[in-house]
């Protein structure tokens, strides 16, 4: 591995521990970020499952509902981590710690690589406490080990695409507040999408912004996966909306990163 390499590489991780090692230092954020999905959860089973989950089917209940409903509620808890990483990306700025890494010598790139690779591990961490909440409850999947493998995988790509542009909602952001209210939109897109009720519900410009936004063929992949319900096309128009998402958030936050030089 050549030098022009290798620091990258390596400074992306230092700038990884780092990131890490705050997730440790301050373990209430992680829990923070998990307990609204965990809550979401809850609310929708034991509240609203019996009724929404007879809507599904005459063999519908909250049994069935809780299947229906656990994806969602995994790209909800995917969407919490994304608002805590716009949150550490701002503090770094307002904190001055970002322009203390433009003075030394180190990649550029790192600092940023660093925080979206952090947040891609606290995610996986964090669906799997989610799952296990999910299980607990009456969440029932039919997928083998490989179909985990593979959920875990496009969540893994889910992820990445969606930190990528929460680092740029960060850096845009002016204040720490800014930062956590930004991005959530993230949030409230899953509620308009195919996680909690079926499309064919919903009135007709409703259905049709659920039926062409990017959560729901993100939801109807992992669904599939992890319940072996008919994919189609979904795979790959999620994986579509990934790599669009991904590459828009990777250029807007270099270019914002740059600027700020």
């Amino acid at each position: 591995m050549t030098t022009l390499t290798f620091h990258p590489v390596r400074d992306s991780a230092t700038m990884l521990r780092r990131n890490l090692k705050r997730m440790l230092r301050y373990p209430a954020m992680t829990l923070l970020l998990v307990g609204m999905p965990v809550v979401f959860l809850l609310l929708f089973v034991y509240v609203f499952g019996g009724t929404m989950g007879a809507g599904l089917g005459p063999d519908g209940g909250r049994a069935e509902y809780v299947n229906y409903v656990t994806p969602a509620i995994l790209l909800m808890t995917v969407t919490s981590v994304v608002q805590g990483t716009a949150i550490s990306v701002a503090m770094d700025l307002t904190e001055g710690i970002i322009a203390r890494f433009r003075t030394m010598h180190i990649a550029r790139v790192s600092v940023l690589t660093g925080h979206v690779v952090g947040s891609v591990i606290q995610a996986l961490f964090a669906l799997s406490i989610v799952s296990g909440v999910a299980l607990l409850v009456g969440f029932r999947p039919t997928a083998d080990a490989l179909q985990w493998l593979a959920a875990a995988g496009f969540m893994a790509v889910v992820t990445f695409a969606l930190v990528w542009l929460s680092v740029a909602l960060g850096q845009v952001s002016k204040t720490v507040e800014a930062a956590s209210n930004i991005p959530m939109p993230l949030m409230f897109l899953p509620f308009l999408s195919s996680g909690f009720v079926p499309t064919e519900s919903m009135p007709a410009g409703m259905r049709w912004f659920a039926e062409h936004q990017p959560f729901t063929p993100i939801i109807e992949t992992l669904r599939g996966l992890l319940l072996g319900t008919p994919i189609g096309n979904d795979w790959w128009i999620a994986l579509s909306w990934c790599g669009v998402i991904a590459l828009t958030g990777y250029l807007w936050s270099k270019k914002l990163f740059n600027r700020e030089a």
